[in-house]
């Protein structure tokens, strides 16, 4: 773990002001900001449905509008911030760990990515490979 650059403090600014713009109550309450190596930043927010299987995790649509948009696949650093339910709105947004299949999918994409989550004094980064111990992969010894 490692104390946040100003770079990373950036993107945390970024992924908050997607989910401040879009935030919808149970449908909008995620967003998410993915820096390339290239140091372009894209940003998203989670889509809910009806059928909860349906879901759309804000990192995966980050990612796929930098995949869309530049075609670059070198990811520096991600990271994902929820923003309170209205019954709480005295509470800031916060920078929240990715989900199970959102580290699955940073992996795939660039096991080197940097992940934001946070930590026991505030946000921290890790590398994805410390989000996901003994990760399976179809390569043998890897």
């Amino acid at each position: 773990m490692t104390a946040l650059s100003k770079a990373d403090s950036e993107l945390i600014e970024a992924a908050t002001e997607a989910i401040r713009q879009r935030y919808r109550f149970d449908w909008q309450e995620v967003g998410a900001a993915i820096r390339l190596r290239s140091g372009k930043i894209f940003t998203g927010v989670s889509l809910d449905a009806y059928l909860g299987r349906m879901a759309i995790c804000a990192e995966a649509v980050a990612l796929g509008q930098a995949i869309t948009v530049a075609g670059e696949l070198g990811i520096d650093s991600i990271v994902a911030v929820r923003h309170p339910p209205p019954e709480e709105k005295d509470r800031p947004v916060e920078v929240v760990s990715p989900c199970g299949a959102c580290r699955e999918l940073i992996w795939d994409y660039d096991r080197n990515a940097r992940v934001i989550v946070p930590g026991p004094d505030g946000p921290v980064t890790v590398g994805i490979g410390e989000l996901l111990p003994n990760k399976y992969s179809r390569e043998r010894g890897n």
